[in-house]
């Protein structure tokens, strides 16, 4: 659901520019809440996870695809607003390196895709924990409704602005009718995504879900018989971790997440389907495409996922994503461990207040 330049209007795109700027203002200061030591560098990790799945177009209908928007996946991982500055790092990416996505119109897509995506799933997701019991088999049946519903919301706001700056004049009801049709469906895809990817990662270390915190169920005791909750333990210092998360390495979580994202954008993506993705296609059949511009990295060397003057497809599109992964990791995980370290400590419990 990239939005080129050309689809809306520069009036438009600019006030979604302040929006997008906003959010990310908002999101620089939530995020110092949510990362640490251990987390910051993931939430890189996730950044480039996302960039590598978005190259998978996967088949949704004749003639269509759709892939992986991962503002459910992120915010659910690292946090809400972490997640916002996942997708942001991850457009900002293709749109410079790759040529995907309008320049202009990067404040379009960082709402639509980021802000929009990232909100409506993570709401719909804390609603959801809320009222399911805390296992994993919820938590991950929760990621999967929100995933999904994330998508088809992703193409209302697209709708909304292009009812407000269209460049074209083609009825608001075709758009927003085909719109939501299709990324229903590609939604599905997002949902399963999302669900088998938190899945793992809870099978294996869910510590390291932002969205499962206190999963595990409190210990029991039996009391003349019955059941009866364990007494908490005594709570960790708030500027800490728990010493069992201290204790635990993430480093083979990051390598086995780099590894995938590795093959999944230099060799998986080979086998991506060609087709155009939902909103390519409603463009293209409805006429939203008519002012479309030319992009402005076009000239890039690795404009349209491929290495310019590499002839053999596989091995250019292969190399592409390979730099793609690469950049976005090391990107991300300077801006998130950036953030990190401007985090304000924690005032020591008793200092405030003494002469």
């Amino acid at each position: 659901m990239h939005v080129p330049d050309g689809f809306i209007n520069a009036p438009v795109s600019a006030v979604a520019g302040v929006v997008a700027a906003g959010a990310v203002a908002v999101s620089l200061r939530g995020a110092r809440r949510e990362l640490d030591e251990r987390t910051a560098p993931l939430a890189g990790l996730v950044a480039a996870f996302i960039f590598a799945v978005q190259m998978l177009n996967f088949p949704v209908a004749a003639g269509t695809s759709g892939h992986l928007l991962g503002g459910a996946l992120a915010a659910i991982l690292v946090g809400p607003y972490t997640g916002v500055l996942c997708i942001a790092v991850v457009l900002l990416m293709q749109g410079i390196l790759f040529a995907d996505g309008g320049l202009t119109a990067l404040g379009v897509n960082i709402t639509v895709m980021g802000v929009v995506t990232v909100v409506v799933a993570y709401a719909l997701f804390r609603g959801l924990t809320g009222v399911l019991p805390r296992t994993r088999r919820s938590t991950t049946a929760a990621a999967f409704v929100a995933a999904l519903v994330s998508v088809p919301a992703a193409a209302v706001a697209f709708t909304a602005l292009y009812a407000i700056g269209g460049t074209t004049d083609v009825p608001l009801g075709k758009v927003l009718t085909a719109m939501v049709g299709v990324h229903v469906l590609i939604g599905i895809g997002e949902a399963a995504i999302t669900a088998l990817t938190v899945g793992a990662v809870l099978a294996v270390r869910p510590d390291l879900v932002h969205g499962a915190q206190g999963l595990a169920a409190p210990l029991k005791l039996r009391v003349d018989g019955a059941l009866v909750d364990a007494p908490a333990a005594p709570a960790a210092p708030a500027a800490e971790p728990a010493p069992a998360a201290r204790g635990r390495s993430t480093r083979g979580v990051w390598a086995t997440g780099l590894v995938a994202a590795l093959l999944l954008a230099g060799f998986v993506s080979y086998y991506a389907s060609a087709s155009p993705d939902g909103l390519e296609k409603v463009a293209a059949d409805k006429g939203i495409d008519e002012n479309v511009k030319e992009h402005g990295a076009a000239d890039s060397p690795l404009a349209d996922y491929g290495v310019k003057d590499i002839s053999d497809a596989r091995l250019s599109g292969g190399l592409a994503g390979v730099i793609g992964v690469g950049v976005t990791v090391a990107v991300g995980s300077g801006v998130f461990w950036a953030v990190h370290r401007r985090r304000r400590p924690e005032p020591v419990a008793g200092a405030l207040g003494s002469d």
